[in-house]
């Protein structure tokens, strides 16, 4: 258990956060200067808190007043960094094992082998990492902060800067480390893709406040916390089973309680539970079921409530067995007659949705 009780005057904000992070991958969401990293680099023993106490596995780390504040080599953590910040005068093979002298005689090591496979390290061993692409260096840096066996892993924004496909080359070994469930995991990002994928638990930060914690599919389902998850990532998460590919057509067939939802084919058989983000702004409704569309995914529902924006829109929370909510204009929540209690269909494209497994 991490538990984190803090102030630190910064820049443009007072951070003052609390929190109490167990074992699993916790995401810290928020946009950019929101006080994320400077959490991390407090609980790593970087950037020491003006006052409070900070506690890893029950031992303090840091205490004002107490006089505690342990330097960042002897606090069980590991961080990585979005530039990984691997020796370039060391090969990957060396890198790794600096990682192993890092951890502490009375932590089991972990499996050599295993960190290799995991993180697909076996062929870039005798190389430097001046030699080694984007995807590849946070790989090794991963695996250096795996060999020091923390109780706790900082992940701070591990996956910026990469294009597209080395992102997605990391993230899929990121997902191996999620199946680690005694260490405690601190995932910082922006892109709620990477909350989707990762998180077990979710913490919402702005401007140094922790705003709402607890399980991202809850989260994700509130519009009053759009403000905190961004424009573009508002939605929701619906927890879906694959019934059925259609390789003919590229797609997969999924049950949503009782629901048929289609989306690009995904590399699963028919079976695995698997969670669809469905953004608000991708969802339209209607009082009747849409005809000859080409819209493939039409869910019937009830509004749940409406939630008022300043401006042209509002949020109209649908209840389809599971929340969805659709971003529509005032206007059309006026002329359709949207109450709570009335019956809509939520219509959705296919390729507008996004499957978090």
């Amino acid at each position: 258990m991490l538990k984190i009780d803090a102030r630190k005057k910064l820049a443009a904000f007072e951070w003052q956060g609390q929190l109490d992070i167990r074992p699993g991958v916790t995401a810290l969401f928020g946009q950019s200067g929101a006080g994320k990293t400077s959490l991390v680099k407090m609980i790593a023993g970087l950037l020491a808190p003006d006052e409070g106490e900070i506690t890893i596995g029950g031992t303090c780390v840091f205490a004002n007043p107490g006089g505690v504040n342990l330097p960042p080599e002897r606090r069980p953590v590991s961080v990585v960094f979005q530039d990984g910040r691997l020796f370039p005068h060391l090969t990957v093979r060396a890198n790794l094992r600096y990682g192993r002298r890092l951890r502490k005689q009375t932590t089991p090591a972990p499996a050599w082998q295993d960190i290799l496979e995991l993180l697909d390290l076996e062929s870039l061993l005798h190389r430097r990492p001046m030699s080694l692409s984007g995807g590849e260096r946070q790989r090794v840096a991963l695996g250096r902060a795996l060999l020091a066996a923390p109780d706790v892993l900082l992940l701070d924004e591990p996956l910026a800067g990469l294009d597209p496909e080395r992102r997605g080359e990391v993230l899929s070994h990121l997902e191996g480390i999620r199946q680690e469930k005694n260490r405690v995991t601190v995932y910082v990002t922006h892109r709620m893709e990477e909350v989707v994928r990762l998180a077990d638990r979710l913490a919402l930060i702005h401007r140094g406040v922790v705003r709402a914690t607890g399980d991202p599919v809850e989260l994700l389902g509130k519009p009053e916390l759009q403000m905190l998850t961004g424009q573009d990532a508002a939605g929701a998460l619906l927890a879906c089973r694959i019934e059925q590919r259609e390789d003919a057509h590229g797609l997969s067939r999924l049950s949503c309680s009782g629901n048929a939802l289609y989306l690009p084919r995904l590399p699963l058989s028919e079976g695995p539970r698997v969670l669809v983000q469905v953004r608000a702004g991708d969802v339209s409704l209607s009082l009747e079921p849409p005809r000859q569309s080409s819209v493939l995914n039409v869910m019937r529902g009830r509004v749940e409530r409406i939630v008022d924006e300043d401006g042209a829109f509002a949020n109209v929370v649908v209840d389809a067995g599971q929340t969805l909510w659709a971003r529509v204009t005032h206007r059309s929540v006026r002329e359709l007659g949207l109450v709570p209690g009335a019956g809509v269909y939520a219509a959705i494209k296919a390729a507008s949705l996004y499957s978090a497994n």
